[in-house]
């Protein structure tokens, strides 16, 4: 069974945060693995973690394959993935769909400083960068086939 509403997820709870925090650091799990990996921390029944665990499918946050009478949950997506859509989400929700309007937020409420700021200004220079690397190649290839 898997699940592929991966556009619009719904937000998580604290459990279930937990819960995914487990997978994505750890890989496929069973729901027994998972609750004794997350046990220090969450202390939970077996069946409260399957529990969590259906609703996180049903959210569209894992699926599962079934290994003889065992179910084994994977991450439908990795973290970054996963966090990039809720800031999309924040982006269109509450900025009017600009991501400038959300970054000059967080630079005018200290939530990002001058060493962040700079990285980002690095990451945006070697994407624009590589994007007319991209460019360049594949006009050069075009003209090839074109000759």
């Amino acid at each position: 069974m898997t699940n592929t509403h991966l556009n619009r997820l719904k937000n998580l709870g604290e459990v279930e945060q937990a819960v995914m925090d487990y997978i994505w650091s750890h890989g496929p799990t069973t729901a027994e693995a998972c609750r004794e990996g997350i046990a220090h921390s969450r202390p939970m029944k077996d069946s409260t973690v399957r529990t969590v665990l259906r609703r996180l499918e049903e959210k569209g946050y894992v699926n599962h394959e079934i290994d003889g009478r065992t179910f084994i949950y994977r991450a439908s997506d990795e973290r970054q993935n996963v966090a990039v859509r809720a800031v999309k989400g924040i982006i269109d929700r509450f900025c009017g769909g600009s991501a400038e309007e959300l970054v000059l937020g967080m630079v005018d409420n200290a939530v990002l400083n001058r060493k962040q700021l700079e990285g980002l200004a690095r990451k945006i220079a070697e994407s624009e960068r590589s994007a007319s690397e991209r460019t360049v190649g594949n006009k050069t290839r075009k003209l090839r086939t074109e000759s």
